[in-house]
């Protein structure tokens, strides 16, 4: 659904006799669009250099510094040579989901596609998987190819690929990517956790460390952008010159999302009144792939609630928060300064201690491009899910984020790109005590993945008909006894009356 933009221009003039006004959009619930395509989950939503290296000297971090493009309205994409010739095509990194995958054929949404009659190493599988999102959802045919990757680890590399050959709001209007590289762990693998993820087959044929990083340098750029905002994916190990301050550890507690504990949240410096287990009742995930900062219904409206008591500005209605509405001022104006900073605290990896991550406005108060002149408009970078709290790329543009697989923890450190006109907009403090909060925030074996759910009922199912045969056995058996000493047993007849 698109806004023309005639309508959007007659929308903002009409405004203009105040400094502050908004900007209606027609959104689906899942994505803002019209001439802001901006989606809050994208499919299931950055500097000196220094040269690092592993001890072993088989990984120059150097290459893979601004390796990146993208913004997190659209997705921070890496490139890579996929075949024999090789075929060049962007592939958006998504530290939510496992499967490496990538257009098989033509899309009226991308501009390229992995064609893999064209490639002699192709190695089909003949095996059908579809794996759903957040938002969209792809099938495609498994198989295995040989991938290189231009500013990464040197070499090529055997990987499994599933060619997408049908997708439903996957593939969005504009972007420049043309497949997806999950990095989660081989747990949320399609069609089931046999089939190797492509960083796993990197860390198996190469020899490097199990442990990567990320830095998304979006922090106060418009969305969507231009596409060309630098970011890194460093694989092997971390890269001194993408952080400042020191690396904070958080355990991953499970291993299949990269899902930490959050302890609490604050708002302008006062705690949410909500205790940590809401934070972590279903899971708490950093993902790369998902636009905002997803928070469980009942945080989000803490939060705002929180937000509208602290801020400079009262008037904000409903669809603002609900991201359905611009904000807009004068071009002489910042807004950042009305807001208060939010703060996410998490489990150290000493147990008995957290750390704290703080967001200046400038990383949720996000500045939306509406080919406005005299006018900057923006959107609220947080918004509701339906039980999951995702740490999305409003997060994380503001950190560098190492996700150390070997040591089962995920790092954040200041990155050294988040500033805008100058000024940081992340901050990390700690340690602080964990007195105030559960020993415990995640409830621990929740049957969580459908299959599952299916097991146990089936199973539950299995022995519900066995019991079921045996108790009928058992009353034939006792029918058979007292009819033929022509008497009846009070409770013998109750449990049959039951079971009719």
């Amino acid at each position: 659904m698109k806004v023309p933009l005639v309508r959007l221009l007659l929308l903002c003039a009409a405004a203009c006799a105040s400094n502050k006004f908004i900007v209606p959009l027609n959104v689906s619930p899942a994505e803002i669009k019209g001439t802001l395509p901006v989606a809050p989950a994208t499919p299931k939503d950055k500097p000196g250099l220094l040269l690092a290296s592993d001890p072993g000297g088989t990984i120059n971090f150097f290459s893979m510094v601004d390796n990146l493009a993208g913004d997190s309205g659209r997705g921070y994409y890496l490139e890579l040579l996929i075949g024999s010739p090789p075929q060049k095509v962007n592939i958006l990194v998504d530290t939510g989901s496992s499967n490496f995958a990538v257009a098989g054929s033509p899309n009226p949404d991308v501009n390229t596609f992995f064609d893999s009659k064209l490639s002699t190493s192709y190695q089909s599988l003949n095996t059908e998987v579809t794996v759903r999102y957040t938002q969209g959802s792809w099938t495609g045919l498994l198989g295995k190819d040989v991938v290189s990757i231009p500013k990464g680890v040197n070499g090529t590399f055997l990987i499994n690929i599933a060619s997408i050959f049908q997708s439903e709001s996957f593939f969005l209007p504009n972007i420049n990517w043309q497949g997806i590289l999950g990095l989660a762990y081989s747990t949320l693998a399609k069609p089931s956790s046999s089939v190797e993820p492509f960083f796993d087959s990197l860390v198996q044929q190469e020899n490097i460390p199990d442990v990567f990083s990320m830095q998304m340098c979006g922090a106060g750029q418009s969305s969507p952008g231009n596409g060309i905002n630098a970011g890194s994916l460093v694989l092997g190990g971390v890269e001194p010159s993408l952080y400042k301050g020191n690396i904070w550890y958080t355990p991953i507690t499970e291993e299949w999302y990269y899902q930490v504990e959050v302890l609490k949240f604050e708002v302008g410096g006062q705690r949410l009144n909500l205790d940590c287990t809401v934070y972590n009742s279903d899971k708490a995930i950093v993902d790369s792939g998902t636009t905002l900062l997803r928070l469980p219904d009942k945080v989000f409206n803490a939060m705002v609630d929180a937000i509208v008591q602290t801020s400079l500005i009262q008037n904000f209605n409903a669809e603002f928060w609900a991201g359905l509405q611009l904000a807009c001022w004068d071009k002489t104006q910042q807004p950042w300064n009305y807001f208060p900073d939010i703060s996410i605290y998490l489990r150290d990896t000493n147990t008995s201690r957290s750390f704290r991550l703080t967001l200046k406005p400038q990383l949720y108060i996000q500045s939306v491009l509406t080919f406005q002149e005299s006018l900057n408009c923006f959107r609220f970078g947080i918004s509701q899910s339906a039980s999951t709290l995702v740490i999305g790329a409003t997060v994380m543009e503001g950190f560098y984020v190492i996700f150390d697989r070997a040591e089962k923890r995920v790092g954040f450190a200041v990155s050294s790109c988040a500033e805008v006109s100058g000024i940081t907009v992340s901050e990390i403090a700690g340690p602080f005590g964990t007195s105030d909060v559960s020993s415990n925030c995640i409830a621990r074996n929740p049957l969580r993945e459908p299959i599952m759910w299916i097991i146990s009922y089936s199973l539950m199912s299995l022995c519900g008909m066995i019991l079921l045969v045996l108790v009928i056995l058992l009353l034939l058996s006792n029918r058979q006894r007292h009819d033929d000493m022509e008497t009846i047993n009070d409770e013998s007849s109750l449990v049959q009356h039951r079971w009719k």
